[in-house]
């Protein structure tokens, strides 16, 4: 290969494992390892003469004229050694997620040079989750993408911290895939949806006879997903009861079904998530402190919406192709429509953005959603038509106004009720799933069905 280098720095970074790279103060490319051409579709000729920013952000100008935080820039400027998180695109034209170490070189007399080592970090099909994916590449977000990554490859239990609707469960179901459980069950359970009186029967399972009415054996949530992930939302919520037994159960591995005398085993990777400040509970006697310490192993706290806001339009993007697979017409947002959406506070975060284009696509016309389609806040002229928030009243029991016309002759309520056929297919007419995708409550979603006739 054509290198200035001499022989000694050239074996240098041959030997490096990750992609390499050696770049000059003019962001020319003078060398590159084997891992670094392989991963960017390039042999060592073409890459060389190149810009650092053509070859792995396919862009014609430095990363921080984008807005990003230029490694380059930084170690030219500072002779330091500068690390951030990236967006490049690999051989496929695909991106992916990476994360940059990049160090000052000295070559030969007063040649200086940034060394760049690239740690992968996720390809943006790793990122699906079910039936919706995690989107972005905000710093917010790709610095939290980086810690999930990372707290992934460790056994220690983690607790996913952050406002509701910031997407906690799909960091859980990240978390699983990425780690050495990933061929095993990922269990899900919303600890606000189980009555106090039945969370030990559902954690640990019951035999025959354990109560009245009670016909044969139940496994725990514990037993199924042995070996794999158990997922506990909303823990603050967890009785004060249960806290003790299911501090027993982390600490041991050992637990008894309801009426048994058996100790069963299970091997459980714990990922916690709650909207609480747990340790305040704490003080307050309402949590165990000893159990906090126990599920907070990694404690990671993920973004709000708004302080990820040039994430919008990705999401925006990606929420409208899912409505479209549930049944809906296909729509697109005109600027101000989006720029509505873009200055949105989004107190119920991606949640909330998701019922805000559910309701714009079934107001909508001719496949356009103007501003004047985004309802935002609560006093949204379509909630006296069509009930997307959790509620209690009355209301609920009421199907939505046929009056309210969604574009190609369906009606709001036809478009609710097959949007929530669809969830319920997709996952496999699990309610609790269903509601969590929607952003209602387990009953709110009951009276839906019994209005739909879909019970």
């Amino acid at each position: 290969m054509n290198s200035p280098l001499a022989p000694e720095l050239q074996s240098l970074i041959d030997v490096q494992e990750n992609p390499f790279v050696l770049i000059d103060e003019h962001y020319r490319i003078v060398a590159a390892n084997r891992a670094y051409c392989t991963n960017y579709g390039m042999d060592q000729l073409e890459v060389v003469g190149k810009t650092c920013h053509e070859v792995s952000h396919r862009s014609n100008v430095p990363c921080h004229q984008n807005g990003e935080d230029c490694p380059h820039q930084a170690v030219f400027r500072t002779g330091q050694p500068h690390e951030v998180i990236h967006t490049h695109f690999d051989r496929h034209n695909r991106p992916e997620y990476a994360r940059i170490k990049g160090h000052p070189i000295q070559g030969i007399g007063t040649q200086r040079y940034l060394g760049e080592a690239i740690y992968h970090i996720a390809g943006s099909d790793e990122l699906d989750c079910g039936d919706m994916r995690m989107v972005g590449k905000s710093p917010a977000f790709l610095a939290c993408l980086d810690h999930l990554t990372r707290a992934a490859e460790s056994e220690a239990p983690i607790l996913l911290l952050g406002e509701s609707g910031v997407g906690k469960e799909l960091a859980a179901q990240y978390i699983h895939r990425r780690s050495s459980r990933a061929n095993k069950p990922f269990i899900a359970v919303n600890c606000a949806s189980i009555a106090e009186t039945m969370f030990e029967d559902e954690l640990f399972g019951h035999e025959r006879g354990a109560f009245t009415g009670c016909i044969g054996r139940k496994q725990g949530l514990f037993e199924l997903a042995d070996g794999g992930t158990l997922f506990l939302d909303e823990a603050g919520e967890i009785p004060p009861t249960m806290q003790a037994k299911l501090l027993r159960v982390l600490e041991s591995g050992e637990f008894r079904r309801l009426g048994g005398t058996e100790t069963q085993h299970a091997d459980v990777r714990l990922v916690s998530a709650t909207n609480r400040d747990l340790l305040e509970m704490a003080e307050a006697k309402h949590f165990r402190l000893d159990l906090y310490y126990r599920i907070a192993g990694i404690d990671l706290r993920l973004p709000n919406l708004s302080e990820r806001r040039s994430d919008i339009p990705a999401l925006v993007e990606t929420i409208l192709k899912r409505i479209t697979q549930a049944g809906a017409p296909r729509c697109k947002l005109t600027d101000e429509a989006l720029e509505k959406l873009v200055n949105h506070s989004f107190p119920g975060n991606v949640r909330e953005l998701r019922n805000i284009l559910l309701k714009a696509v079934a107001m909508s016309s001719h496949g356009i959603i103007s501003a004047a389609h985004i309802h935002l806040g609560g006093n949204s002229p379509m909630q006296s038509h069509v009930q997307m928030q959790d509620t209690d009243s009355s209301d609920a029991n009421q199907a939505p106004s046929q009056t309210a016309q969604a574009s190609k002759g369906q009606s709001m309520a036809e478009l609710e009720a097959r949007h929530i056929a669809d969830l319920l297919a997709q996952h496999q007419g699990h309610r609790r799933n269903v509601a969590d995708v929607l952003g209602i409550s387990e009953r709110t979603l009951y009276r839906k069905l019994k209005v739909y006739g879909l019970a």
